[in-house]
């Protein structure tokens, strides 16, 4: 029989994952963490915690909103179900990057004309003329893909 691995503290696990401790207290807020024990009012956390945050962060680095990573992790992370969970969230996910790529392709070609601009004002370019700009996401689709808001 193996010994139990002893519980950590927020310190402990913010230290281990590279996450603050203000992180880990929201993902339990939202229920992407279970409530840990409590031991004279300080939060004690299962070893595996720090496996469940590794999980998060690549997750969100692919690009999972955090509601798809909790429907991720509602699974036993020991079942089968929760690689069934995470195909079909990738399956659902790769349009959308697909689209995001594509997106992505025709603003690098239109910044890459416009480096090598040598037009005498504005007025003049071509790169702002109609089917110039057809070709571009619109800015509200694209604004928030783009970290702009």
């Amino acid at each position: 029989m193996r010994p139990a691995e002893p519980e950590l503290t927020i310190g402990e696990v913010a230290r281990r994952t590279g996450k603050r401790a203000s992180s880990i207290r929201y993902y339990e807020s939202i229920g992407l963490l279970p409530a840990p024990r409590r031991v004279s009012g300080q939060r004690r956390y299962a070893a595996e915690t720090v496996r469940t945050l590794a999980v998060v962060d690549v997750a969100q680095r692919a690009g999972l909103s955090l509601d798809e990573i909790k429907v991720l992790l509602a699974a036993s992370p020991k079942s089968n179900s929760s690689v069934l969970r995470l195909r079909q969230l990738a399956e659902r996910k790769l349009p959308e990057v697909a689209s995001l790529i594509e997106e992505t392709q025709m603003v690098q070609r239109w910044l890459e004309q416009a480096a090598d601009c040598c037009c005498p004002s504005l007025e003049d370019c071509p790169l702002f003329d109609d089917e110039q700009v057809a070709a571009l996401p619109s800015g509200r689709q694209s604004a928030s893909r783009y970290g702009r808001r």
